[in-house]
């Protein structure tokens, strides 16, 4: 067994796609729409699907925007420096919600960034 991918909905699903891929280095792996449901489902990731795993970034038309809720955290991405990476998020546009340095309590150095809807991803610094 594996982990797949993680489903996002998004409100907009063109300025998802472009922070994803434009923002943090991600491919546009697939996308298609299904008129009878509505919904447009796109899939970005690192590397291809069969290998990774990938985030599915749902799109219900006319729905512009969701309430995050309380029981979602927030995607983790390893990154080689995470304070070259912060830099490199912000120069492109994204909005980074923790500088980057060591987490509570412990030694790791970590960052969060925010997509536009609001989902939270942290930036972890390669363990070497």
């Amino acid at each position: 067994m594996r982990i797949l991918h993680t489903m996002l909905r998004t409100g907009d699903l063109q300025r998802s796609i472009d922070f994803y891929t434009n923002v943090l280095g991600m491919q546009l792996l697939r996308q298609k729409e299904y008129p009878e449901g509505k919904f447009t489902l796109a899939f970005v990731g690192y590397g291809d699907e069969s290998e990774n795993t990938v985030i599915e970034l749902t799109y219900n038309w006319g729905v512009d925007h969701y309430d995050l809720g309380t029981g979602f955290g927030h995607i983790a991405i390893e990154v080689d420096d995470v304070y070259q990476a912060a830099e490199r998020i912000r120069a492109r546009g994204g909005k980074i919600t923790r500088e980057p340095g060591p987490m509570n309590a412990g030694t790791t150095i970590i960052a969060f960034v925010e997509d536009p809807d609001g989902y939270p991803i942290e930036l972890i610094g390669r363990k070497s």
